[in-house]
C-alpha cells in the first residue's frame, strides 16, 4: 500500500468566480502543520473574500503527514523535513525533492488542462513559501511568478546553487515578511530576496511593521495586485 508521501497530492480547488473556464491558476501551499482547508479558511478570515479572482482558479494542495525533526520526529502535515528552523541549517534534499516532483506533476495537470506555464503562479506561506521557491526555480519551465510569505531558505540552499547555472530568464518573485516574526526571522527573508535579486530575478520585497508569523490584509491585497499584474484577464 502506498504511503501518504508517495500518493498524489490531495488538493482543495476554488474555482474562478465568473462561471467560465479559468485562464490562469494560482497554486497556494500552506505552512507546516496546516492543511489546504486551514489556509483557505485563514485567508477568508483575514481578507473577507478579497482573495478571489474572476478568471483565476486557486489550488490549495495538502501536504501529507510525515515525520518532522523539529517536532522530535512526530508526524505533521509538512512539505519536507528539515534539521532545524535556521538559516544556517542544511537541507534534507531527498525529502524536498519528493514534494518538488509532486508539485511539478500538479503544474503539468494544469498545463494539460489548457493553462500555459506562464499563466501559473506558485507560492505559499512559511514552509509553503520555501517549497514554492524550490519547485518554482528548480524547474525546466518558466512560471508566471513565485510568491513567498514569511518564508526563508538556508544560506547554502540548493535553489541558489542551481540558479547560478540558469540559461534562461527566471520567473519574477514577490517576498513578504513581518518585521516582528519570531519564527522566521525578518533578516532571513530579506536575505533570500537579496540573493534572488543577485541572481537576476525580478524580485519585490515588502516588509510589514509589527507583523508576526502571520498574514495581514495589507499583505494579501499587495499580493493580489501583483498576481493580477502577472496574470491579467486576457479574454
Amino acid at each position: 500500500m502506498a504511503s501518504a508521501v508517495t500518493k498524489p497530492l490531495q488538493r482543495l480547488v476554488v474555482p474562478n468566480s465568473n462561471g467560465k473556464k479559468h485562464t490562469a491558476t494560482i497554486i497556494f501551499l500552506h505552512g507546516s502543520g496546516d492543511t489546504a482547508i486551514g489556509v483557505r479558511h485563514w485567508l477568508n478570515t483575514i481578507v473577507k473574500g478579497v482573495f478571489q479572482f474572476s478568471h483565476i482558479r486557486i489550488i490549495y494542495p495538502h501536504a501529507p503527514q510525515q515525520p518532522y525533526t523539529p517536532l522530535n520526529g512526530e508526524l505533521s502535515n509538512v512539505w519536507f523535513d528539515r534539521r532545524s528552523i535556521d538559516a544556517n541549517t542544511t537541507e534534507v534534499m531527498q525529502s524536498v525533492d519528493v514534494m518538488k516532483d509532486k508539485i511539478h506533476k500538479l503544474i503539468e495537470e494544469e498545463v494539460q488542462n489548457g493553462i500555459p506555464y506562464h499563466r501559473i503562479v506558485l507560492g505559499g506561506f512559511s514552509m509553503g513559501g520555501a517549497m514554492a521557491l524550490h519547485a518554482g526555480y528548480r524547474y525546466n519551465r518558466t512560471l508566471g511568478g513565485i510568491f513567498s510569505l514569511s518564508s526563508f531558505l538556508p544560506k547554502d540552499s540548493t535553489v541558489f546553487k542551481e540558479m547560478y547555472n540558469y540559461k534562461r530568464s527566471p520567473p519574477p518573485a514577490i517576498l513578504m515578511s513581518g518585521d516582528s516574526d519570531d519564527l522566521v526571522k525578518f533578516e532571513w527573508s530579506i536575505a533570500v530576496a537579496n540573493i534572488l535579486k543577485s541572481l537576476k530575478v525580478e524580485c519585490q520585497f515588502h516588509s510589514f511593521e509589527g507583523l508576526q508569523h502571520d498574514m495581514s490584509i495589507q499583505e494579501i491585497k499587495i499580493l493580489k495586485d501583483w498576481i493580477i499584474q502577472k496574470l491579467p484577464d486576457n479574454r
